[in-house]
């Protein structure tokens, strides 16, 4: 019986190795920026994949991985769904559990997939090939999901200067490419590639530094003082009618001293009024920024009582252009923007005449919004253009990407991370923007509830930052750039490309390898 046991210990070793691998992988995103990290744990993954005796097996190997890095890495997913969802313990721990095992499938069809076309002296393209096309669905599949994408963690270190050039998805090819490479010293396959391989991978991030002058961009002789407002409203109190007064009152007084600045930014849903019925609040306000020569824009909640249906927005208060007089606020005016990537379960709830009934996690306090379209003008706010995004659609390059023209100044985010207490999901959510402002070459305002508030220069680096959980006031002065970057000309068109050539390369050559078998 012993013997029975120990052998079942002995074969689970390996899969119980690769999901420590993958857990902690999640010390490479912020907060404790490893960078290096997924070198060492994705080089392991795929020494596995090098011994792997089927595609099944191949596919568990990448399974196994999947449940540490994101069992581990979205862990903060589980602070809403306990504190907010109204399910007992068993069952949020249940709905986890599912979330995770989900997004464990795309690294397990990864390795699946690079078993099936594998040809050891390519192997690290390849797998990089496979991991992209991988990841490419989880950003797209069921609304996409693309939290956790490993370039994310080289945005301060590493290969920070590609970003211009490809991306967080090309440095995520990058990346994967060189963990490849170090598991290919440990392969059987000739001299050449294996050495050959590291010697490239090793080049890459000796070049990276050197990239800064191929960004595209520069900065301007323009400057922007900014004021962004953390009104640290707690969660539960967001909603309740009794607080809707206290709330914008709170934020009045936290920005009134300090409106002598171009932008004021509040964050999503701020204003805890429904649009049509703030109207007199909203004119007060739009009156403030006038006299005080400013702009403010605010994320709220907008409902037509006709159609019934919401909208999570931001609106433009004050003045919109430099020499504008006539800044009336009226109700419907076009110079706001309308999520469009909206969350699953906190914003619409798939078959919803179905779920709602089964448990509160299903039916959230406005949680069922009308999408705004994909493109949208740039809000204009004191004769500068700010391309927006509210909360978890900065996790979207291309949605970004698509809204981006040629007068855009500034990138905006707000958010409301008050769901995920104090957890690590606000400074990924931080780290994400960085990369976005990396990739697009433009200063970004980040604005929340209850942190992590922050300005970043174009190169993402974090100029200033307000600490969590406070109420407080940040004020900053940026550079405005000019000129654009690669990536926001040419997206991942080119990685696509060279992905699916590699990939068509692979399967011809396993059909040759089947042919002469």
């Amino acid at each position: 019986m012993r013997a029975v046991v120990s052998h079942k210990l002995q074969a689970l070793l390996p899969q119980l190795v690769l999901m420590a691998a993958g857990g902690s992988t999640t010390l490479a995103f912020a907060p404790f920026t490893l960078w290096w990290l997924p070198l060492c744990t994705v080089a392991l993954l795929v020494f596995c994949l090098n011994r792997a005796t089927s595609a099944r097996s191949a596919a568990l190997t990448g399974f196994s991985f999947g449940i540490g890095w994101f069992g581990a890495g979205i862990s903060w997913v589980h602070v809403s769904i306990a504190e907010f969802g109204g399910l007992p313990l068993a069952g949020s721990l249940a709905l986890m559990a599912l979330l995770v095992a989900y997004l464990a499938l795309f690294p397990a069809f990864a390795s699946w997939l690079s078993y099936k076309l594998r040809y050891i002296p390519v192997m690290p393209l390849l797998f990089a090939a496979c991991w992209t096309l991988s990841e490419w669905l989880r950003s797209w599949l069921l609304t996409g999901f693309p939290w956790l994408s490993l370039g994310y963690s080289q945005t301060s270190h590493g290969l920070t200067d590609f970003a211009p050039l490809l991306g967080e998805t090309g440095i995520s090819f990058l990346l994967v490419f060189a963990a490849a490479s170090i598991a290919q010293l440990f392969s059987h396959s000739a001299h050449i590639s294996r050495y050959g391989y590291i010697i490239i991978a090793a080049a890459l991030f000796v070049i990276s530094p050197m990239l800064s002058n191929f960004n595209g961009w520069h900065y301007s002789e323009q400057q922007l003082s900014v004021l962004l407002v953390q009104g640290n409203v707690k969660q539960e109190l967001r909603w309740v009618p009794e607080q809707e007064q206290p709330t914008m009152l709170k934020y009045m007084d936290l920005t009134r001293p300090h409106f002598q600045t171009d932008l004021v930014i509040w964050p999503e849903a701020a204003i805890p009024r429904l649009e049509p019925l703030a109207e007199n609040y909203l004119d007060n306000l739009n009156r403030a920024a006038l006299y005080a020569d400013t702009a403010v824009i605010s994320g709220i909640l907008d409902y037509n009582f006709h159609t019934q249906q919401a909208w999570n927005n931001l609106i433009v208060l004050g003045k919109r252009y430099p020499d504008s007089t006539d800044g009336d606020y009226f109700y419907g005016h076009g110079n706001r923007y309308s999520k469009h990537h909206l969350l699953p379960i906190g914003e619409f709830v798939p078959f919803e005449s179905v779920l709602r009934q089964l448990a509160p996690i299903f039916d959230l306090p406005m949680s069922s919004f009308s999408r705004g379209s994909y493109v949208q003008p740039n809000l204009v706010a004191n004769g500068f253009h700010l391309l927006p995004a509210i909360c978890f659609e900065i996790a979207f390059p291309s949605q970004i990407a698509a809204n981006m023209t040629a007068d855009t100044q500034l990138l905006l985010t707000v958010s409301n991370d008050a769901w995920f207490g104090d957890s690590i999901g606000p400074h990924q959510h931080l780290q994400i923007a960085q990369m976005r402002a990396l990739e697009f070459g433009r200063p970004l305002l980040r604005a929340t509830n209850n942190g992590v508030t922050a300005t970043l220069a174009a190169d993402g680096s974090i100029s200033k930052r307000l600490p969590q959980f406070s109420a407080a006031v940040l004020q900053d002065e940026l550079t405005l750039t000019v000129g654009s970057t690669p990536y926001s000309r040419f997206g991942s068109g080119p990685l696509a490309l060279l992905c699916a050539i590699i990939l068509l390369a692979g399967a011809v050559l396993q059909r040759r390898r089947a042919a002469t078998a």
